[in-house]
């Protein structure tokens, strides 16, 4: 990537956003945000408690990354947020334009898997099927990139550098 843009790495839960996103901030040389510190404590304790979160539940969350987000414009940065819906991605780039997108995908059973092995994290295993329904994949006219989280996190990473590097305005190539 050539210009200093915001990343969001997105996904469900499981996908290694909190993974990859470090990774892909030090391929770029920017600084990394973890999504889940922005959280307020009563968002935790609902996840944590087994129940998924409502839009009014997300949306000072979303404001907060989307803050942050707007303070790294032309400096760069990567976040990890799930923006799982359309409108919470439309919410970030209201509150910060030019964000792009890394959308880690994968099998279900997979993402299943590697969530039962994370060591002290809120999100139980029990919310990843509301996570797949509330999912709304990125669409062709958002700025953004898909990645498969098959293999391991610097090969992950390395498709996410090489996608990003083709979309236009961010590096030499073309469009997903």
């Amino acid at each position: 990537m050539n210009s200093p843009h915001v990343v969001v790495v997105m996904g469900v839960a499981g996908t290694g956003k909190t993974t990859i996103g470090p990774l892909l901030a030090a391929r770029l040389g920017v600084p990394y945000a973890e999504g889940d510190d922005f959280h307020p404590q009563a968002n935790i304790a609902k996840m944590s408690a087994g129940t998924p979160l409502d839009d009014a539940d997300r949306w000072p969350w979303l404001d907060a990354i989307g803050a942050w987000a707007d303070g790294r414009a032309g400096l760069g940065g990567v976040v990890s947020c799930s923006a799982l819906k359309r409108s919470y991605r439309d919410r970030l780039r209201a509150t910060a334009p030019g964000v792009v997108f890394v959308h880690l995908t994968g099998d279900r059973a997979l993402v299943e898997d590697r969530m039962s092995h994370r060591q002290g994290h809120f999100m139980p295993t029990a919310l990843l099927d509301s996570q797949f329904a509330t999912l709304q994949p990125l669409q062709p006219d958002e700025a953004g990139v898909a990645v498969d989280v098959a293999g391991g996190p610097e090969e992950i990473t390395e498709r996410a550098v090489e996608a990003l590097n083709a979309l236009p305005g961010t590096g030499t190539g073309t469009p997903r």
